[in-house]
């Protein structure tokens, strides 16, 4: 049917959910009926990956639609350059005014900032052009409060307010934590939202961002989601043993190195990569769990905004920052280069578009997608200096033209502050970095500093165990995969001015949002 308003925005992001644990792609034992739902209304693109990691730089990717080499959030920390354009600053422009649940890792730029500024103690500011109604950053004070007024909770600030009831020893387990099904992070934020969506007006379009943490460790959840899932309900990846791992590149002996248990599980002593094969089983329950008690505060926004009469108004999307490596090659959490810490979820669902409905998209899409795609849907025309594209002509059962033949992204290991990767390599902090080109079949991952590059076959070896980049047999497929980076690279650098020329007859081209003949 023909749109005669403005839709209202629903905009879900839920922290380092993996791309493949959805029962709608095809997991045989995660249970996402209200994800499920949505992509059987809308459109599930299978092929999905974040621009970068961990959760600052990913969502830099996200919100302004700009690669990593571009909006150059590096780390958790990295100021976003007030120059550039965000998904929220687009919105207000549009008419509205997008309020946010939750957080979006945005430190600001701290050249329009004091020194003494609060804002430049935390790197969990909030993205410029939000309105906020709840802030959850991830010490997770306005929870906790509301835990505490409801008698609830172990007392104890974050991360220990996850501790399971019991305490922690030396093997992972699924004590329940100390709070119940109804009072996770999710439920209330979820509650947060149901409580301002009924103060809308109903002939006034609106815009909510929902950031929800889970399933973001800690890896702990309250009963019965913590013994939902079995450790041993499926197959566990195959891997070589610990050292093998470590020796097959430099930077991933760094990275085996400095993971820790306790940024998983807060109280566990110890390296991830000393984890038994119970542990990480566990810890893989544990997380399936956490998505499906996300799945679950999904369906209540769904209810919520159908009791309202609102669902056939409202264009809904789904997706993460990130995603989360689940002990695959010994590691958790995000970054790096294998595709278990960037391949992600991405559901659109428009209800004027029943074109697409039900569809699932194989070609790759990207992170920097979400925000000309949104501008799109807001009634708006996606600037053409941003990396990414609107994915509306998939949404109406088509496809654009000249669309992308792999996926990229982006992981910078520097530490400013503290220099660690510097000193562990020998190469300065503009170097610590890799690039990755994701085809259907290889994959390249270029390398800064001198540190090798690598290249997998991902028809014969999808774990991504056997390195192929110094085979002689394989050297032209890794040379071209080394030009088709360049030429991303090339073809993607900053282009906020370099699409417009001044001519004797006055400025041609595109400047910020402005179009001139």
């Amino acid at each position: 049917m023909p749109r005669t308003k403005r839709p209202n925005i629903l905009f879900i992001t839920c922290d380092q959910w993996r791309g493949d644990s959805l029962s709608a792609a095809g997991h045989p034992v995660v249970m996402t009926p209200n994800a499920d739902a949505l992509a059987a209304e809308g459109v599930i693109f299978l092929n999905h990956f974040a621009g970068a990691a961990p959760c600052s730089p990913a969502r830099a990717c996200l919100y302004t639609g700009l690669y990593q080499m571009n909006n150059r959030v590096c780390r958790n920390g990295t100021p976003l350059d007030a120059r550039h354009d965000t998904l929220a600053l687009a919105a207000r422009r549009l008419g509205y005014d997008p309020t946010l649940f939750g957080y979006t890792d945005t430190t600001p730029d701290p050249r329009l900032r004091g020194a003494d500024d609060p804002a430049l103690r935390t790197y969990e500011g909030v993205l410029p052009g939000f309105s906020v109604r709840v802030l959850l950053p991830e010490h997770q004070k306005p929870w906790l409060s509301w835990l505490a007024a409801r008698g609830s909770g172990n007392g104890k600030p974050f991360p220990d307010a996850h501790r399971p009831v019991g305490g922690v020893g030396e093997t992972v387990t699924s004590a329940p934590a100390a709070y119940s099904r109804d009072e996770t992070p999710g439920a209330f934020l979820a509650g947060e939202f149901v409580r301002w969506l009924s103060e809308q007006d109903a002939g006034t379009p609106w815009f909510a961002h929902l950031s929800f943490l889970s399933p973001h460790p800690p890896f702990v959840l309250p009963e019965p989601w913590n013994t939902l899932h079995a450790p041993d309900d499926r197959p566990f990846p195959r891997r070589p043993s610990r050292d093998a791992e470590a020796d097959a590149h430099p930077f991933l002996r760094y990275a085996l190195k400095r993971a820790k248990k306790d940024d998983f599980l807060p109280g566990m002593k110890g390296r991830v990569r000393d984890f038994s094969d119970a542990d990480f089983r566990q810890i893989r329950a544990t997380y399936h769990g956490m998505i499906a008690e996300t799945d679950s505060q999904l369906g209540r926004l769904w209810r919520a905004l159908k009791a309202r009469g609102m669902w056939d108004d409202t264009v809904v999307v789904l997706t993460s920052d990130h995603a989360e490596l689940m002990g695959d090659h010994y590691l958790l959490g995000k970054g790096g280069f294998f595709d278990g810490g960037y391949h992600i979820p991405l559901i659109v669902r428009d209800p004027h578009r029943a074109g697409g409905a039900g569809r699932r998209v194989e070609r790759f899409t990207e992170a920097v997608d979400v925000m000309p795609t949104l501008t799109a849907l807001m009634g708006g025309r996606p600037a053409p200096h941003l990396d990414g594209a609107s994915l509306v002509p998939f949404l109406d059962g088509g496809e654009p033209p000249s669309w992308r033949e792999e996926a990229h992204w982006e992981f910078d290991f520097r530490n400013v502050p503290k220099q660690e990767a510097e000193t562990r390599f020998g190469i300065a902090s503009e170097q610590c970095n890799l690039a990755v080109l994701r085809g259907q079949r290889y994959k390249y991952v270029h390398f800064g500093g001198g540190l090798p590059p690598l290249l997998f076959d991902l028809r014969d070896d999808p774990g991504e165990l056997r390195d192929l980049a110094d085979d002689p047999a394989h050297m032209p497929v890794r040379l071209d995969c080394a030009e088709r980076l360049l030429a991303w690279r090339a073809r993607h650098l900053d282009r906020t001015l370099s699409l417009s020329q001044v001519t004797e007859n006055g400025l041609a081209g595109h400047v910020a949002g402005a179009a001139y003949p």
